[in-house]
């Protein structure tokens, strides 16, 4: 199937590693140029260099932190510095772990940055460039966790949950401006990071930890590949999901316990 994304640009966060370097390389498999970005200069530039390698599309990488506003505005510029954005895909994000009576003010400012401002502050700004060129889509990579919280973890459950609802707000505001918004909440899916708990809390038997937690949480009894969740990431910014504007899709394995 021909997405239509051939000679697009598409901005994705949080993309050296994981679900973000998925999404990219996706959107660069259909053909887009991409824009990707992460806070540490070594890691997101090999990551573009290995999409430009694998695809032989534009990649432009930049090293910034968007949970600041310069953070950013440095993606914004370097969208623009490609003739502007059709795509944006908020996707950097990580994982807490606290109780809501131990967690300090800082920390819950630092995940509202990260979660929830960046996706406000880069939504603004790219969303001029979007209408410029006709129009465009946004997807908000949420999580399960914003409708169904885990109890070690309320910080990331309460910022998801608010990146899930100014997702719904946003797509409101900018279909007037022909730009599409959509929410994604995956859940359990098979990135470094979750290999790396698993080797930390059962060693060698980490693979074996992975299926324990799949067996009791997903219906379908394993993790979703980066893959999986890339792909229909992808689509859901494609013209062929141009009636989707405001929904929340749940891609997880039948975690969710509710309708």
């Amino acid at each position: 199937m021909d997405l239509g994304l051939t000679g697009k640009v598409a901005v994705v966060t949080g993309a050296s590693k994981g679900i973000g370097l998925g999404i990219a390389r996706a959107f660069a498999r259909e053909g887009a140029s991409v824009v990707v970005t992460a806070r540490t200069k070594e890691a997101i530039e090999a990551a573009a260099s290995a999409i430009r390698a694998e695809f032989g599309t534009e990649v432009r990488a930049v090293a910034s932190d968007v949970a600041t506003a310069e953070g950013c505005q440095a993606v914004i510029d370097a969208a623009a510095a490609l003739g502007g954005a059709n795509v944006f895909v908020s996707n950097a994000g990580t994982g807490s772990n606290e109780t809501v009576a131990e967690a300090t003010d800082a920390k819950w400012q630092q995940y509202w940055d990260l979660h929830v401002m960046a996706a406000v502050r880069l939504s603004r700004g790219l969303a001029d460039q979007m209408e410029a060129k006709g129009g465009g889509a946004m997807l908000m990579n949420a999580s399960i966790c914003a409708v169904q919280p885990l109890w070690y973890e309320p910080i990331y459950n309460v910022t998801k949950a608010a990146l899930l609802m100014f997702g719904k707000t946003l797509s409101t505001e900018l279909i007037k401006r022909g730009i599409r918004v959509n929410t994604v909440n995956p859940g359990l899916i098979r990135t470094p990071d979750w290999e790396n708990t698993a080797r930390e809390l059962a060693g060698d038997k980490w693979e074996a930890y992975l299926q324990e937690v799949a067996d009791q949480h997903a219906d379908i009894k394993r993790f979703g590949t980066v893959d999986e969740l890339a792909d229909f990431c992808v689509f859901l910014c494609s013209p062929r999901a141009s009636y989707s504007v405001g929904s929340a899709y749940h891609v997880d394995g039948g975690m969710l316990k509710t309708t």
